[in-house]
């Protein structure tokens, strides 16, 4: 293994705690720089395939063999020692992520449209953010109630600015689907396990919710499609209702694919008569981030409309700030 790969493990795991970790999680920040440090825990992950080298990958592979672990130091040791096992938990799985609270940061857009909605997800995982008018949000003194009574529905809490247009009421959706490659069943009990084992340890409100939402999905469910979102839209979207505003939109999916794929897929959603919603991080789409009157922040999504930015997003949705 090159001194150069390595190198850029050791910068990878030290970004993710300065600007994804600091702040949300302390354990994964310290796990991060615990990886960083570690020379012996570089060589391993560096043999692994770039796209099984992530933190929240590995973090929760150790979680799914050995449990949260007590300190930094108890992580190092412990994969070391059980690496086989972490390491096979890794390339078995994916970070297929389904954190519904990116619905309090969509809601606003969503709601700005003509009314009702048709929802196509990409990379929706096992659905759960196909499901906004079903959950409860809170923006500082706004409470938004799903458009259907619920028993306990989550209640998702985003900390907005004064500039974001926020709704009086929910969203009407009309139909709803998800394209994935690989999409998951809410029935399918590993799976789950394994989603909300990707929540981090210290997000107990964040497991609240997903259990929450689980339980909406799979009292109403919706339809998932395995496909490749670069060649497969037009085909999924034929039965759209007429009077419905199609939304194709995506949340931290776009990260994964090559640039080249990322093309491909903005070429085949403006080939739709649909709304396209973006939430992903700057990074991944530097032309429109490129556009922003305001340096994007590293620790933020950038959310975009048509091409457009119009904010910056907590990851977990816990945040949305409008572009002026």
């Amino acid at each position: 293994m090159t001194n150069d790969v390595h190198r850029d493990l050791h910068e990878k795991y030290l970004t993710f705690a300065d600007h994804e970790a600091r702040g949300v999680s302390p354990l994964y920040e310290s796990l991060s720089r615990a990886v960083a440090q570690t020379p012996e825990l570089v060589e391993l992950i560096s043999e692994l395939p770039l796209p099984k080298q992530q933190p929240n990958l590995i973090f929760a592979a150790y979680r799914l063999a050995l449990g949260v672990p007590s300190s930094a130091e108890e992580f190092a040791d412990r994969t070391v020692r059980h690496w086989q096992t972490i390491r096979e938990n890794a390339l078995a799985r994916a970070t297929q992520t389904n954190e519904p609270g990116r619905c309090a940061t969509l809601l606003p857009v969503l709601a700005s449209l003509p009314q009702p909605l048709a929802l196509l997800e990409v990379g929706a995982s096992a659905g759960l953010c196909l499901f906004p008018d079903r959950y409860a949000y809170r923006y500082g003194d706004r409470h938004i109630e799903p458009r259907k009574r619920l028993d306990h529905p989550p209640v998702f809490k985003c900390v907005v600015d004064s500039n974001v247009p926020l709704p009086s009421q929910s969203i009407e959706v009309v139909w709803r689907r998800g394209i994935d490659l690989n999409p998951l069943s809410v029935d399918d009990v590993d799976a789950m396990d394994w989603l909300r084992t990707l929540i981090w340890p210290e997000h107990v409100g964040r497991a609240q919710n997903f259990d929450r939402a689980l339980e909406i999905a799979r009292s109403e469910p919706c339809e998932l499609r395995q496909g490749d979102a670069c060649t497969d839209l037009a085909r999924f979207v034929d039965d759209v209702p007429r009077n419905a505003t199609l939304v194709v939109f995506h949340s931290a999916v776009l990260a994964y694919v090559s640039r080249p794929e990322r093309q491909r897929f903005v070429d085949a959603v403006r080939c739709l008569d649909a709304v396209w919603i973006a939430n992903e991080h700057p990074r991944v789409f530097p032309n429109i981030a490129a556009k922003s009157p305001v340096t994007p922040p590293e620790d933020k999504f950038l959310l975009s409309v048509d091409g457009a930015p119009i904010g910056f997003t907590g990851p977990h949705g816990q945040s949305l700030d409008w572009i002026r």
